[in-house]
């Protein structure tokens, strides 16, 4: 059976590394969750005058640090004076040294969100005009490179360590009580702890240079860590430590109280067994001290149903304060804690995570139970029946949450393909509605069960049991090669042994099938679900998306067609203006002046003015220069910023007829 159920295991493995590689390799550096929504000044615009500052507004709230802002001349030398600071709401801003050289100056920003999640960017400005050189800046974004993939990777081992210790500790609590002596469900359980324990201590040493540097040396600077620990992220990961420690102290009770229990139940037993012979011999008070000890017994046995019932609450309540403590320091630093609601979004997040956990965990404890836990020690049917109610629940709660949690992070329908957020989440989905799937055959093969297969597996169990105890009482033989060739035959009887019993009920075979499916499943919607954590929510990428569309002044080539009439004669025709790319920055205008059939017209002057009636700018004049009959153009026509430009076009006929046309249109 061992070596049926090994390649198993290491399919699962090798599902869970390559969907983790495949994952974090697709995954983007730099998760921004704090989108760059506007700027003063504005991304790519010319400005007459050098500005005394810059600043920059967010769509939440960000957290500053040495360097979070910083702003280069063309040759690449800072120019601010370094202290960033909250000039109001979601707004920041640097000071500028006075003096500045006209160019093309770089804004560059590294910067926190408020869900932890670190944000970091560039853009341009030019002051009197764009500059031929700017500075170069790397690729790499916040949160990538070596440390960025070691941090999702311990985000993975965290989830996963959560679901193992919440998930199989509940298991063993409402299902199961019997497998806290059971040594691979607690091992299980314990890995988990580790697991967890581990990733916390990792993520809290790689914080610190994940959203800075990204520089494998500055993992242990103390410094760095000081910093982290000031953070919410870093109060977050104390806490969880803290919490840790608190569960570790709930394993070793569960583990324990209920095996030793169980101890005295089976003395109990014996006792009675003695005392049944001693009474057999003793005829004249017989009768009296046997209905004495029955009562006695009946006494013992409901103070020990009692008192198992008291520590079974006890454990209840405290295993679940610890469970959603632990919870609680994800919602309260990640993307719960920012956006919409956010004193709904927490709690909601709490129950979809002890959710996930008592579904997927105790999942994971079941497949244990199923595969690994001794023939003797069986899990009765009765347990797989209350994991199924309990899995039920679970699910309920984990689709209720999943539906407020996605309608608040990701707020239109077009969210669902138009941002990698709602691929990811379609992707959970899909996978959610395969695991329920296969649930449900399960939950048919634990219909079909029945406890008699299960009883006369144990009781073989236990007549094997006691044939090895005899056979351990044997002589081992001298010879050291015999002895090893003996160990190496009972080895193999007892692994037929073990499948044998294992496949004596063919509807517990099928259930174990189907669980094994339901946990490869879950191995790849929990890597699903660790790289959605990370990634920008819907909502935000697509006003990320609209703040960059704004941002980048772009609307295309303008093109418009404008009659005039000078009045004198043959004062009339059309002038067709063009603006190529039509931005904010340098563009190409060409004008054409045409008669009435179409012909080009040739006139004495064409003058334009460009006009910015919100921002009181203008009018910008530009006097092109004649190319051809009719065709005049100019290049390097500045628009300094976004808006509804009203284009003034003045066209001269002969020396005393010319007449000015106007226009509104959208430029940037």
């Amino acid at each position: 059976m061992t070596q049926t159920i090994a390649p198993r295991f290491r399919t699962l493995l090798l599902l869970f590394l390559a969907v983790t590689g495949a994952l974090l390799a697709g995954a983007a550096p730099a998760s921004a969750h704090a989108a760059l929504t506007g700027s003063d000044p504005k991304q790519g615009s010319v400005v007459d005058q050098a500005p005394t500052q810059v600043s920059l507004t967010f769509s939440e709230k960000v957290a500053l640090s040495d360097g979070s802002l910083r702003v280069l001349d063309p040759k690449g030398k800072r120019v601010d004076t370094g202290r960033a600071a909250n000039l109001s709401g979601t707004t920041y801003g640097v000071k500028l040294h006075s003096g500045l050289p006209d160019g093309t100056f770089t804004v560059t920003y590294q910067v926190v969100s408020e869900d932890s999640h670190p944000v970091s960017g560039a853009f341009t400005f030019s002051v009197g005009a764009p500059s031929q050189t700017s500075v170069a800046l790397s690729d790499q974004g916040a949160g990538g490179g070596t440390v960025g993939v070691l941090y999702g990777i311990a985000r993975y081992v965290s989830y996963a360590g959560f679901v193992l210790l919440v998930g199989g500790a509940a298991f063993v609590l409402t299902c199961w009580q019997r497998g806290a002596g059971v040594r691979p469900v607690q091992r299980l359980v314990v890995t988990g702890w580790l697991a967890l324990t581990g990733a916390t201590l990792a993520l809290l040493l790689l914080r610190g240079s994940y959203v800075g540097s990204g520089k494998i040396g500055d993992i242990f600077d103390l410094s760095l860590l000081g910093q982290v620990l000031q953070t919410k992220s870093g109060a977050a990961l104390v806490s969880r430590l803290l919490l840790l420690a608190a569960a570790a102290l709930f394993i070793a009770v569960l583990f324990g109280a209920y095996v030793k229990r169980d101890e005295p139940e089976a003395q109990a037993s014996d006792t009675s067994a003695t005392d049944d012979a001693t009474d057999g011999t003793d005829g004249s008070s017989g009768g009296e001290d046997e209905a004495t000890v029955a009562a006695a017994r009946a006494a013992e046995a409901a103070d020990r149903a009692a008192e198992k019932k008291d520590l079974t609450f006890g454990l209840a309540i405290g295993g679940t304060v610890v469970a959603a403590g632990l919870a609680a320091t994800w919602a309260m630093a990640e993307h719960a804690s920012t956006g919409l609601q956010p004193g709904i979004a927490m709690p909601v997040d709490v129950l979809h995570l002890l959710a996930v956990a008592a579904w997927l965990g105790g999942l994971s404890a079941l497949l244990t139970a199923l595969f690994r836990a001794p023939a003797e020690d069986a899990i009765e049917t009765a347990a797989v029946r209350r994991f199924s109610r309990l899995a039920f629940g679970a699910v309920v709660t984990l689709v209720a949450t999943g539906i407020y949690q996605s309608w608040r992070q990701l707020g239109s329908w077009s969210a669902f393909t138009g941002t990698r957020y709602g691929q990811l989440l379609l992707a959970k989905i899909a996978l959610v509605a395969v695991l329920v799937g296969i649930a449900w055959i399960s939950r048919r093969w634990t219909g079909r069960l029945s406890e008699a297969p299960a009883s006369e597996e144990r009781g073989s169990a236990a007549e094997d049991v006691a044939e090895q105890r005899e056979e351990t009482r044997e002589t081992v033989p001298a010879d050291s090669r015999r002895a090893a060739q003996l160990a190496r035959q009972r080895a193999a009887v007892a692994t037929a042994r073990d499948k044998r019993l294992r496949d004596a009920d063919p509807h517990r075979s099928g259930l174990r099938r189907s669980v094994l499916a339901e946990a490869g499943v879950a191995v790849v919607l929990l890597a699903v679900t660790t790289v959605l954590t990370s990634t920008e929510p819907g909502r935000t990428e697509e006003a990320a998306q609209q703040a960059t569309a704004s941002a980048s002044q772009r609307s295309g080539p303008l093109s418009l067609k404008i009659p005039f009439d000078t009045g004198g004669e043959d004062g009339k025709g059309t002038v067709e203006l063009t603006l190529d790319p039509a931005r904010v920055g340098g563009n190409e205008m060409h004008v054409f002046v045409e008669r009435p059939n179409g012909k080009a017209f040739d006139v004495p002057e064409v003058k334009v003015a460009f006009t910015l009636a919100a921002k009181d700018i203008g009018p910008l004049p530009v006097t092109p220069d004649r190319i051809a009959t009719g065709h005049w153009s100019a290049s390097g026509v500045q628009i300094p910023m976004a808006g509804d430009w009203k284009i003034a076009v003045t066209v001269r006929t002969s020396d005393i007829d010319q007449a000015t046309v106007n226009k509104n249109a959208q430029i940037g």
